[in-house]
């Protein structure tokens, strides 16, 4: 009966089978303890560990995704605790302080995450995919348009300052702070609505559209428009600064000792010709051995001569913000042109940017939110007096 319910009637060729079998099964276990250590081993290596360079880098980042935000932050709670912040132009610079902040706190973490994933794919699903993308296209293009803003503020309130009044002044910049963000809202919210697409869940990969008539507007509309808008007003700012310059240099100013004979022989003919009398005449005269005005005073023989400041306080005013927009629109430009070179450039000719100099292309432009404060804020004293207040306990 055993022989007729063993499938092999002899006993060791029995225990003989067994034995390949078991070891065809060792076999087939070590192979695929082979293969899975493998797929370990290069899944371990694409999660080396970071060398001490990326470690630098990466702090950087992190730095600056902070500091950007809490010194935006700190400009906002300045601007909204100091009542006299509540005008013109500082509602320019709070729109700015907003964009900038949503962008350190919503574009630049989920970048950096984006930075830190091996192959820079994106593994946070579609839906904060295009919450991200939406953000950074609306921040970054807000905080630019803010700058044109800011920019054009300053250029009326220097070439039209009779007409630019404190109520024109508040109504235009209303309407420019909400064309701003409008604006910024119409071009991140288009991908949306079917123009281009922004995830590839294959890939792994989110990024802005690349359609190329989304390209072309998005990039034109965020950055080339109010580009050139920024360099028409600097232009304008530079030649009417020029302008006054050779203004002050047509102006007849003599030098102290002619004037001075000069005026000894007025008040001789004015003396003769009228009645006796003092007569004072005030002109503008200028020390051989000093550039600044001089005011002369002089009544019958005497003659008192006092220094004044060579430029006027409005003079003095416009030239140090012609100084702060030449700066902001210089640091803007630099920040963001390689970024939106390589942007408008990519899907028109299909080229393969490196994906290294894509991250250093845009971080580079996202530090441009960390620089509009303290440009802004370096060039006028309230600010400086209201930060050390506001750390200050009032009594």
């Amino acid at each position: 009966m055993a022989e007729t319910l063993s499938p092999c009637a002899p006993r060791g060729q029995c225990q003989a089978s067994v034995g390949a079998n078991a070891s065809s099964a060792n076999a087939d276990s070590n192979a695929s303890s082979a293969a899975s250590a493998l797929v370990g081993g290069s899944a371990w290596r694409g999660r080396e560990p970071f060398s001490i360079f990326t470690i630098l880098v990466l702090t950087l980042l992190v730095l600056l995704t902070v500091a950007t935000f809490l010194w935006n932050l700190l400009v906002l709670a300045t601007i909204l605790r100091v009542k006299a912040f509540h005008r013109v132009p500082h509602n320019l610079v709070a729109s700015t302080a907003v964009s900038d902040v949503l962008v350190a706190a919503l574009v630049m973490p989920l970048s950096l995450v984006k930075e830190l994933s091996a192959g820079r794919r994106w593994r946070l699903g579609r839906e904060l995919c295009l919450v991200w993308v939406c953000f950074d296209v609306l921040c970054c293009t807000a905080s630019i348009w803010n700058v044109t803003a800011i920019a054009l503020d300053r250029y009326w309130s220097i070439t039209r300052h009779l007409e630019y009044t404190l109520l024109t002044r508040r109504r235009i910049s209303n309407v420019m702070i909400a064309l701003t963000w409008a604006l910024s809202a119409a071009i991140s919210l288009a991908p949306l609505f079917g123009w281009g697409e922004t995830y590839s869940p294959e890939q792994e990969r989110c990024q802005v559209s690349q359609e190329p008539s989304y390209t072309i507007v998005s990039t034109g509309g965020a950055f080339y428009l109010p580009l050139c808008v920024v360099l028409f007003v600097y232009w304008k700012i530079y030649k009417a600064a020029k302008f006054r310059m050779g203004g002050r240099k047509r102006n007849a100013v003599v030098p102290l000792p002619e004037a001075a004979q000069t005026l000894e022989v007025q008040y001789k003919q004015i003396h003769s010709a009228c009645h006796e009398g003092p007569v004072i005449t005030i002109i503008k005269a200028v020390k051989e051995a000093s550039p600044e005005p001089q005011m002369v005073f002089t009544a019958r023989h005497a003659a008192i001569a006092f220094q004044t400041d060579g430029e006027t306080w409005r003079e003095q005013k416009e030239k140090k913000a012609a100084l702060m927009v030449g700066i902001l629109i210089g640091v803007f430009v630099l920040c963001w042109i390689p970024f939106f070179i390589t942007e408008l450039i990519s899907p028109l000719c299909s080229c393969n940017i490196p994906p290294i100099w894509k991250s250093i292309f845009l971080w580079l432009g996202y530090s441009n939110s960390f620089f509009n404060p303290l440009i802004y804020t370096a060039f006028n004293k309230n600010y400086n007096n209201a930060f050390k207040n506001l750390f200050v306990k009032q009594r």
